[in-house]
């Protein structure tokens, strides 16, 4: 116990024990003068709702979608998610650890309905985002359709890997 003690006064911050997704980072920026073009950037969202849980499976905006599968924090882990991501996309967003809900069913539902060409998951490198990912998967091969998945995984402090 001593030791251990003495390694904790030595660190000088606490030991963590838990999800890598909850474990407290701070990261150094330069803050974006707000004069900037980039601090003008217009919103690149093609609809409304964007909630996997409220976008209705049948919406028009759907058929012949390049669709865009991301993770909540994704948009604010990376400044220019709406440049780097959305432009072109319809986008519906979700949380794997916090929203209680399979989402495999709900993408399921709209793959198979619609005339899906393309689906990129946006997630966070943190173990539990694989499970928007995994739900994706399931979704597609559920639906029998050929349809390309790519996976974008962003890191906490931002960075696209």
């Amino acid at each position: 116990e001593k030791a251990v003690e003495e390694n904790k006064k030595r660190l000088g911050k606490p030991v963590f024990h838990g999800c890598p997704g909850s474990m407290m980072k701070t990261f150094a920026k330069k803050p974006v003068p707000v004069d900037t073009p980039s601090a003008k950037t217009p919103s690149q969202l093609m609809q409304w709702p964007v909630q996997i849980k409220l976008v209705p499976v049948n919406a028009p905006y759907f058929d012949g979608a390049d669709l865009l599968v991301a993770a909540d924090c994704t948009a604010y882990a990376c400044g220019s998610f709406h440049s780097d991501f959305m432009t072109g996309k319809i986008t519906v967003i979700g949380c794997p650890k916090l929203d209680a809900t399979d989402y495999s069913e709900k993408l399921g539902e709209i793959v198979k309905r619609n005339n899906i060409r393309s689906i990129t998951v946006a997630r966070m490198e943190v173990p539990c985002c694989g499970g928007i990912e995994h739900a994706v998967r399931k979704a597609v091969t559920d639906s029998g359709k050929n349809i390309p998945v790519a996976v974008r995984i962003i890191t906490t402090d931002g960075n696209v890997i």
